[in-house]
């Protein structure tokens, strides 16, 4: 089997390595610098990440590596107005319920780490000249570090390349959205914390706006800001000592040195495709938003996942070529609403005037602070910055309904007493879920398929989870459910799988 060429090797090219390799299909990660990324850029990870890493081997690693970040505070006018605690809100919902602060430089070096574990090194300083799709194929063109141009053959061609993508300039699709019109700083720091390290901050004043992100235990700090004055013209020369910090002077964050300091402009932008014929993409490559809610590094690494598994497929022999349109069709819808979502967050948080300033001190933080004392509330905002509760019901490749779960939903996670029911496969690939008892000819049907057939005893837990007595619930290998069905059969099996191999 060729190799699928992977063009990126940022935390969406790594984690699309991975998954590939995980299920015996060789890939080629190319990428155009001399290293991975140095600079701690994205910092979150979050919950439904860290349950796909865990189909890795990886996800106890990157939480060991990692700040677990349990409550996030906002401060306004130089006061703490309101605290979202997320530590319960989750406990029922994800065996991960934090937010995991985990600068994406380590992130990286991490993913490259266990690549090479599983035979694969990452080709530096090597470009993507050109590609052509034949429709068989697509030949591609390198220059690789030492200067030598050389023409591959691939199956596939995937662009995990960034918001600046070769891959997607070259196939021509849209990249519709916009800039925002403000200046944005990002800096590592050594400061002292007004708070316990399990905090993020978020403040509000004058104006200016920052968030703290501390990510170990000895005082290093992501900052996010504003800059939103004059002092925007002269980016290029800006240092962290010419912005104004009202916003952190006012959280009492007291920083004793910089080790990176940098500007950006913040876009919004999705790809009008993310398949065309042999060639996908994937993470920044295909949509970037705002750092509103962290959930840029997040999406792209879901991308990744849901992307792999079809080519796996396909490559094998398992499913028909249609089956990849479904990744354009799962992963540009969720997209488009995310950055609708972030940029209505974004333009609030920057919005200038004494309205939208009264608004930001005193409004806002008073819904916030009565958020905080709501259960119901708190739990729908975890599950919606965590990304579990991101769902495919319209997908083509989503059937059925047992219970309250229906075909391209997250599997609900469930736990009973030291266990639950996320229990990593042996490999990555399709799982049957039966919560009752199973018909032998069902699990000597799956048996036969390479299908991992996981039974779990009836409890009422599962019942207040929405799960089905006896139904089958067949995951696919991104552990989404595919199928959903009271009629317990293999006939039921057959006629889903038959539709995927069309």
């Amino acid at each position: 089997m060729d190799k699928v060429l992977i063009a990126g090797a940022g935390p969406t090219g790594l984690t699309l390595a991975l998954w590939l390799t995980g299920q015996g299909v060789p890939v080629r990660v190319i990428d155009e610098h001399d290293g991975p990324g140095t600079e701690s850029r994205a910092m979150v990870v979050h919950a439904r990440t860290l349950e796909l890493y865990r189909q890795l081997g990886l996800a106890e690693r990157v939480v060991a590596a990692g700040h677990a970040a349990t409550e996030m505070r906002f401060w306004a006018e130089g006061k703490p107005r309101a605290a979202l605690v997320f530590g319960d809100a989750g406990a029922d919902l994800t065996p991960y319920p934090f937010v995991l602060v985990y600068p994406q430089d380590r992130h990286e070096r991490l993913l490259v780490e266990r690549l090479r574990e599983l035979g694969v090194t990452v080709e530096r300083s090597t470009t993507l000249t050109g590609f052509t799709d034949t429709g068989a194929h697509v030949v591609a063109q390198l220059r690789t570090a030492d200067g030598r141009e050389e023409t591959v053959t691939t199956p596939y061609l995937v662009g995990c390349d960034g918001a600046r993508s070769t891959v997607r300039h070259r196939l021509g699709t849209d990249f519709e959205g916009g800039t925002y019109a403000h200046l944005y700083y990002v800096a590592d720091v050594e400061a002292r914390l007004p708070g316990p390290a399990g905090e993020a901050q978020f403040a509000l004043d004058g104006g200016d706006f920052v968030a703290v992100f501390p990510y170990d235990d000895r005082g290093l700090v992501r900052l996010i800001g504003t800059v939103r004055d004059e002092r925007a013209d002269h980016a290029d020369t800006l240092r962290f000592e010419d912005i104004r910090q009202d916003a952190i002077r006012s959280l009492g964050v007291s920083v004793s040195k910089v080790n990176w300091f940098s500007t950006y402009h913040v876009h919004h932008r999705v790809s009008s495709r993310f398949r065309v014929g042999r060639c996908f993409l994937a993470g920044d490559a295909a949509h970037v938003h705002s750092p509103a809610g962290g959930q840029g590094m997040n999406t792209g690494i879901a991308d990744a996942a849901n992307l792999a598994w079809k080519l796996a497929a396909v490559l094998h022999g398992k499913a028909g070529e249609r089956l990849l349109d479904s990744y354009e069709a799962e992963r540009r819808a969720f997209a488009r609403q995310l950055v609708d979502t972030t940029d209505r967050v974004f333009t609030f948080i920057t919005k200038d005037g004494g309205f939208a300033e009264f608004v930001k001190a005193h409004v806002a933080p008073a819904l916030l602070g009565a958020a905080a004392h709501s259960d119901h509330v708190r739990t729908f905002l975890f599950r919606l910055v965590s990304q579990i509760m991101v769902g495919y019901r319209d997908s083509p490749v989503s059937e059925g309904t047992a219970g309250k779960v229906e075909g391209g939903d997250r599997l609900p996670w469930v736990r009973v007493g030291d266990a639950d029911n996320f229990v990593p496969a042996d490999r990555i690939g399709w799982q049957l879920h039966v919560y009752g008892t199973v018909a032998p000819d069902v699990e000597g049907w799956c048996a036969d398929r390479g299908i991992a057939v996981r039974v779990f005893p009836w409890t009422q837990a599962y019942e207040q989870a929405g799960l089905e007595r006896d139904a089958l619930y067949l995951l696919r290998p991104d552990t989404y459910v595919g199928l959903a069905t009271k009629e317990a059969t293999v006939a039921a099996l057959a006629r889903y799988f038959a539709a995927l191999a069309t």
